[in-house]
């Protein structure tokens, strides 16, 4: 009976001496810490340079060809409404009015001759016609030379600033081409120029905070007005234009600005750039894994408030110094212990 207890004992005996498996190594992360070394706000925080532009300029030319002889504005000059800007040489313009009118003058007189010969019956009422139709023509005409001398002259349609001087005295310019570029008074914009890469996170409307050079203490709130849908073929940037809210409109044309785009929604919001690789993606929920102090992992939802090429927006979720998980996140599971990867391995 004993031996028998004795053999029955043996296998477990030898089962409670075998050693357990050893424990799976613990997975290897690379990790950062969110808002370190400028990874986070100094990347959000991107200044563009513009300058001050009238929100609509207009391009001044002579409505006829001809030499001009005389420039009276120069760059940057303030005009008033009907000023005298520049004139042509006016002598082809004259002589073209006297022809005209000479040529009227002859209408005029045969048309007086036809209507003492119709009275008398001596033409028909189809001849008198025909220079009743010259003499209107004749006088469109002479009409139309009078009007042109006067086109000699170029005067400014509205009040505003000479932005540029685009034609010099002694100069032959045909008619339209641009002589002046006017700046008219009234609301001013800021002018700047988005890279290709990055004109894809902007939208019209979107608010914006402008600082000129010459007061960087005082700052001017802004919204994007436009954005031009082609590129610039040579820069390879896209014009934009800047409204300004409470802007003086005398405000000086050309000023340098710096213009910063806000993306959070609320003043003083707190804002984190992680890499994409960084997002764990639950359905239409974004979460990070936030690396404890005794290397458990956990899931931390966020909120993203713009994808850019930089990496993710996190506008919710994220305060700054979290160290989470960079790259491998759809390997793990919460409360898992990993190791960190030190940042000079080899």
């Amino acid at each position: 009976m004993r031996t028998a207890t004795l053999v029955f004992l043996l296998p477990l005996i030898a089962a409670c001496s075998v050693p357990e498996p050893p424990a799976p190594p613990l997975k290897l992360v690379r990790t950062l810490k969110v808002g370190a070394e400028g990874t986070a706000n100094s990347a959000l925080d991107r200044a563009y340079s513009g300058e001050v532009r009238a929100r609509i300029e207009t391009t001044l030319g002579f409505r006829i060809g001809g030499k001009i002889v005389e420039r009276l504005v120069d760059a940057g000059q303030a005009v008033k409404a009907g000023q005298v800007l520049a004139r042509l040489d006016p002598a082809d313009a004259a002589l073209q009015a006297t022809q005209a009118e000479a040529q009227r003058a002859l209408a005029a007189a045969d048309l007086a001759r036809y209507r003492d010969l119709k009275a008398k019956n001596f033409i028909s009422a189809s001849a008198l016609d025909a220079r009743e139709t010259t003499f209107k023509a004749a006088e469109a005409q002479a009409a139309l030379a009078r009007n042109q001398s006067t086109y000699t002259t170029l005067a400014a349609d509205r009040a505003g600033v000479i932005g540029q001087v685009l034609a010099e005295p002694g100069q032959v310019v045909g008619a339209g081409q641009a002589v002046f570029r006017l700046a008219p008074d009234g609301e001013r914009e800021i002018a700047i120029s988005i890279p290709e890469s990055e004109v894809g996170r902007f939208k019209l409307g979107q608010p914006a905070e402008v600082k000129l050079w010459s007061g960087a203490d005082k700052a001017i709130q802004g919204r994007l007005r436009e954005v031009s849908p082609a590129a610039d073929p040579v820069t390879r940037t896209f014009a934009a234009r800047i409204a300004l809210k409470d802007a003086d409109p005398r405000l000086a044309l050309g000023m340098t600005a710096t213009v910063r785009f806000p993306l959070g929604e609320a003043a003083g919001a707190s804002r984190q750039l992680i890499p994409l690789s960084a997002i764990f993606q639950q359905g239409e929920q974004a979460a990070v894994w936030k690396v404890g102090a005794d290397g458990t992992v956990n899931l931390q939802k966020i909120t993203v408030a713009a994808y850019t090429d930089a990496g993710a927006v996190v506008s919710e979720g994220l305060a700054g110094g979290e160290t989470i998980v960079a790259a491998g996140v759809n390997l793990l599971t919460t409360g898992e212990k990993v190791r960190i990867a030190q940042a000079n391995a080899k």
